[in-house]
């Protein structure tokens, strides 16, 4: 909920019509991985590979959805020098998985990353997993778990993380990046053991609810006996925008958030402040970004109860327009010492922080009550930089300490994670450039 935001269109990964029918064939010679579903049946197992004729179906059939990316149906490109979900423009539902790694074997923990590469391609593309959920041989499990079926991509993107216990298996304890801190604990914080870390994560966004979650199911269900969910979080409501003029979206405390978000456009803030450069740490985290997860309850019967100008001085804007004390429009430079010194855009915004900026894409969430009568409701806070140690940290160390919000809010859920590069092409794979040594 910090002025740090993000404002922005991604043109980087949009698929056009060529590019989505051309991955759905392409997959049938990257997913060598494994073979199909078909040939294992024997060895009682379920595969991954991408039939010819039904993935050109479905992909000819995905192709009259369009390509823009504001479309309602439309794919987002899942190659790209960065990985898309991060400055691609805000959807508006989200399925957040950890998982833990169950094995100790990298190989089989290699080949699973290869697999859920090779699903993450056809889903984004609106195409189902492997043979499909229907059609195959009645006496194996279908490939799909089948609720996405007849549904458009919905401009799904999966953005997968490596958390800093990952560092501590299959003996990459020399290849974590010392960006990767594991956050202090900050004065406030309750968090839950069992919302708070993970080996590695999933991030599905999509325009449809179903489609996002049938994704994280499926990379679940592949990865049985490999990983196990952790904990998960499913958001709805998003509460920053990376599109350029687009009306800023609202939290659940009925103040627009993200008013000064990074936009996907914006390449050169992009690089400064979300993207790891050449030499910023280790080679294979080059083009990538940290994520921080925060879960943040809010006492949302406290605040309902707050006046309105209470609640306007808390957050240092008018609850209406957006505009900043003492300005008329959302967009007007603050002048942030007409607000009160405890204010939260005040102690945000780049100007009080040494100008550190963060991107962010978090979403709104209400998970029923706490069993005493009140919503247990609030911020799934989502922030991508280049460095946590100058972002993050310092930042939420600030407001922690002076930020008026606090009496309405509370950090219950925490994870940070290394978001490594893009794939490339049909041939790259998750997590290639950690585990190869070609990098």
């Amino acid at each position: 909920m910090s002025e740090n935001t993000e404002n922005t269109e991604n043109t980087e990964n949009t698929a056009s019509t060529a590019n989505t029918a051309n991955q759905g064939r392409s997959d049938d010679r990257t997913d060598g991985v494994r073979p199909s579903r078909r040939a294992l049946i024997g060895w009682g197992g379920a595969g991954l590979a991408l039939g010819a004729a039904a993935a050109g179906g479905a992909a000819a059939a995905l192709a009259s959805t369009g390509g823009d990316s504001g479309a309602a149906g439309s794919a987002v490109d899942f190659h790209g020098a960065h990985q898309a979900g991060i400055a691609t423009a805000v959807q508006d539902r989200l399925h957040f998985a950890a998982f833990d790694v169950r094995t100790d074997d990298r190989a089989a923990f290699v080949r699973l990353l290869k697999e859920w590469t090779a699903a993450a391609r056809r889903m984004t593309a609106g195409l189902p997993v492997g043979d499909g959920a229907h059609g195959g041989l009645a006496e194996a499990p279908p490939d799909d778990t089948g609720e996405a079926l007849g549904l458009h991509a919905s401009r799904l993107t999966l953005t997968i993380g490596f958390g800093p216990s990952l560092f501590e298996k299959f003996g990459l304890r020399d290849r974590r990046p010392a960006a990767l801190v594991d956050l202090p604990r900050f004065p406030g914080d309750n968090l839950d053991a069992s919302r708070t870390g993970g080996d590695l994560c999933v991030q599905a966004c999509a325009d449809d609810p179903q489609v996002a979650v049938h994704a994280i199911r499926n990379l679940a269900r592949i990865g049985f006996g490999t990983v196990a969910v952790r904990w998960s979080q499913l958001g709805f409501g998003k509460t920053s925008s990376t599109t350029p003029d687009a009306q800023t979206p609202r939290n659940l405390m009925g103040f627009k958030d993200g008013t000064r978000n990074i936009a996907g456009t914006e390449t050169g803030r992009l690089k400064k402040f979300v993207w790891v450069g050449e030499g910023d740490g280790p080679g294979w985290m080059t083009g990538g970004s940290y994520l921080v997860a925060r879960r943040i309850r809010m006492n949302i019967e406290t605040w309902d109860r707050a006046s309105l100008q209470e609640q306007e001085d808390v957050f240092g804007r008018d609850k209406g327009e957006g505009a900043a004390v003492g300005k008329a429009k959302e967009h007007d430079p603050p002048f942030l010492k007409a607000m009160k010194p405890d204010a939260h855009v005040r102690l945000a915004h780049p100007d009080s922080n040494h100008g550190i900026t963060i991107l962010r894409r978090g979403y709104s969430f209400t998970d029923g009550t706490d069993g005493l009568g009140r919503l247990d409701a609030g911020l799934f806070f989502l922030a991508y930089q280049r460095d946590i140690r100058e972002g993050f940290v310092p930042l939420q160390r600030a407001l922690a300490a002076k930020d008026a919000l606090n009496e309405y809010i509370q950090h219950v859920g925490s994870a940070v994670f290394a978001v490594p590069p893009g794939v490339r092409d049909a041939d790259d794979w998750w997590g290639r450039t950690l585990f190869t040594k070609e990098t």
